[in-house]
């Protein structure tokens, strides 16, 4: 089979079975001895990080999200006038009564109909007066429910087995943040290196839980922590060095005055790097197949062409996956540039605020670790390789 055909079958994402390649000893032992270490380094840095119960508990759910005594019963919609809606109560002392509250105009045009669920927002009585009701959401579980059953489907329907095992790494995923990120975020510990941390964590579950215990998986989990270093690094370094706040939106206001003891900064650069995770280890998984792919297909090939070849793979990769991360942040931020059109200065001007400034920086540190990852795991897999005079059946790892 030509170069060419391997790298076709590569686009394919198709992969290769490492037992078709012998990886020699040394590569063997330093590439797992090293990931090893970082691993170990990894846990040790979750235990010290882990923040304290207590603490962690005296701030989850400090913050009252409304005055004593008022609560938020759900409500069938019974008929809509305008801006008004006409609903009955469906659970609490008020069960069974119908309650007519003023919507904004949005909701209004919004669609909601006969039927439909909404969220009422109920002050309890006071002197001399009945308890008042007043819109607070639309109940929207049961379509959030469907469209996650719908998407876990069609996940096992065209992944099969290895759609349950990305699965099983999401659900890991977000055990980990919530359980450890987010309140060690939360009790002020380094923000940076909790991030650092709690993606190393991630990867090691997520890629070798997906893709299968092997020196290919390894290979590229080695080049993907690289990417990761990259975007911490330069991330903290653009952010400081562009003298970014990091608390422009509501949230940061909250987290000030309940939580005055967090880096605005530092948890910006914490966001970029959690950001950037997915796309990361979509590139660099496909450089190292792509790799494997043209040792299998190609044995005589030499080192210096075998990573040449990758590379040409990688490139059409890197093009893409730039794509996706600018138009994920601007999917993100489309409200604000839709403002940035009513302003009557020039948008080099606006591009110095905070708000414009913090989205240009995330996507191109992003940006930045992903293309110097794919290189850097083309490099890691060409070494790791047999050589083109090594190659034989065998098995891997």
């Amino acid at each position: 089979m030509g170069q060419d055909d391997a790298v076709g079958r590569t686009h394919s994402h198709r992969a290769v079975n490492d037992d078709e390649l012998v990886v020699g000893p040394v590569p063997r032992v330093v590439l797992l001895s090293a990931l090893g270490l970082i691993g170990v380094a990894a846990i040790i840095a979750i235990v010290l990080l882990w923040p304290e119960g207590e603490a962690a508990d005296d701030l989850r759910g400090s913050v009252g999200f409304a005055a004593p005594g008022v609560t938020f019963p759900d409500a069938e919609v019974v008929s809509v006038q305008g801006d008004s809606i006409s609903a009955e109560v469906l659970e609490g002392e008020d069960r069974g009564t119908e309650v007519t509250v003023e919507v904004p105009p949005q909701v209004a045009a919004s669609g909601l109909d006969t039927g439909d669920r909404i969220e009422l927002i109920r002050t309890p009585a006071g002197e001399g007066s009945d308890a008042t009701f007043g819109y607070f959401g639309t109940n929207r579980s049961a379509d959030l429910w469907l469209l996650a059953a719908l998407f876990v489907a069609v996940v096992l329907w065209v992944a099969r087995l290895r759609g349950v095992l990305a699965l099983v790494g999401l659900a890991f995923s977000a055990a980990l943040v919530w359980l450890f990120v987010l309140p060690a975020l939360l009790t002020g510990e380094p923000a940076v290196l909790v991030a650092v941390t709690g993606s190393v964590a991630i990867l090691y579950v997520v890629l070798y839980t997906t893709h299968g215990f092997s020196v290919r998986t390894s290979a590229a989990l080695a080049g993907t922590l690289g990417g990761l270093a990259i975007t911490a690094a330069i991330g903290r370094w653009a952010v400081g060095s562009a003298h970014l706040a990091g608390n422009t939106d509501e949230g940061s206001s909250v987290l000030s005055t309940f939580a005055d003891n967090l880096s605005f900064q530092s948890l910006l650069v914490a966001a970029i790097i959690l950001a950037g995770l997915g796309v990361l280890n979509d590139v660099t998984i496909t450089q190292a197949s792509a790799v494997w792919e043209l040792r299998v297909a190609s044995p005589s090939m030499p080192r210096a062409q075998l990573f040449s070849s990758a590379m040409r793979i990688g490139r059409d990769h890197i093009a893409s996956s730039i794509y996706t991360i600018v138009f994920a942040y601007l999917g993100t931020a489309l409200t604000l540039l839709l403002v940035i059109q009513l302003y009557d200065r020039p948008v080099l001007d606006l591009m110095g605020t905070e708000e414009i400034a913090t989205e240009v920086i995330r996507s191109l540190t992003s940006s930045i670790g992903l293309v110097l990852a794919v290189p850097l795991t083309t490099l890691i897999a060409v070494i790791t390789v047999p050589s083109a005079t090594r190659g034989s059946p065998g098995m891997d790892f």
